[in-house]
């Protein structure tokens, strides 16, 4: 199993996880173009595609499903709160409605969706796997529940998001409402938070641990790292960081 970011972040997110010959994108955030482009960035084209996992409706992880979806005939994976805000004339034969509590297939990858706390209509987050190892993904909770630490734990790989520091997010120039949404119980996890979630893992087979979904108003990725390094206690230089324009590299589990 690999995977890479095509990019992370409040303007656009997208992952792809590859497991034999099947490869699985975790949303879609970006333009059409944009889309194309960063795949073809990552080696890939959209007919190597097998199918787009969907987190929760937000812009910046749904916005381009449909287009990138209905342009190559591209099966897509939500709940069905999520659902809700597909187009009304998107074909119903591309869309798989999930349960958050249940494993699902896409070819050779095993997709395991959890319900977090966050300010969606049905919002999940993904671990995925090949049958020998698991790949964790968060990138959008206001919380740290039990169940997403029980989900977490024993992973090879995990993206954690690392959306603010505390500090900058309420010092800053945001209006106070949207500090208060961003910093609460169904907003985005900080920097600290982030590290109380590595701190609370399993992590005796952690091979890869990534930062991501850094504003770029409100966090740093050295402030990011670390959270995250001196939580897993490790070298900083362990830590990997998703960026918005560049996301990250393949990478091997």
């Amino acid at each position: 199993m690999r995977f890479t970011s095509l990019g992370s972040g409040s303007s656009g997110n997208g992952l792809v996880v590859e497991c034999g010959a099947t490869r699985v994108m975790m949303d879609c955030g970006f333009t059409l173009a944009d889309t194309k482009g960063r795949l073809e960035r990552a080696g890939l084209s959209p007919s190597d595609i097998r199918g787009v996992v969907v987190t929760h409706e937000h812009d910046d992880h749904m916005g381009g499903v449909a287009r990138f979806a209905r342009r190559y005939a591209i099966p897509i994976y939500l709940t069905r709160g999520t659902g809700q805000w597909l187009p009304p004339d998107f074909p119903a034969v591309l869309v798989n409605f999930i349960d958050p509590h249940t494993v699902f297939a896409v070819g050779d990858v095993a997709v395991e969706p959890f319900p977090v706390p966050h300010d969606a209509r049905e919002p999940v987050q993904y671990v995925f796997s090949d049958g020998a190892a698991r790949l964790g993904v968060v990138t959008d909770l206001g919380t740290i529940t039990q169940h997403v630490v029980e989900k977490l734990s024993g992973c090879e790989a995990l993206v954690i998001e690392c959306n603010h520091d505390l500090d900058m997010l309420m010092t800053g120039p945001y209006p106070v409402p949207l500090k208060l949404r961003i910093a609460g119980r169904f907003g985005h996890l900080c920097n600290s938070a982030a590290g109380e979630l590595v701190a609370a893992l399993q992590r005796s087979r952690l091979r890869h641990l990534i930062a991501a979904h850094l504003s770029q108003q409100n966090n740093t990725p050295e402030l990011a790292v670390c959270a995250l390094s001196e939580a897993a206690g490790c070298e900083r230089e362990w830590v990997g960081v998703a960026t918005q324009d560049g996301g990250f590299g393949w990478r091997d589990v």
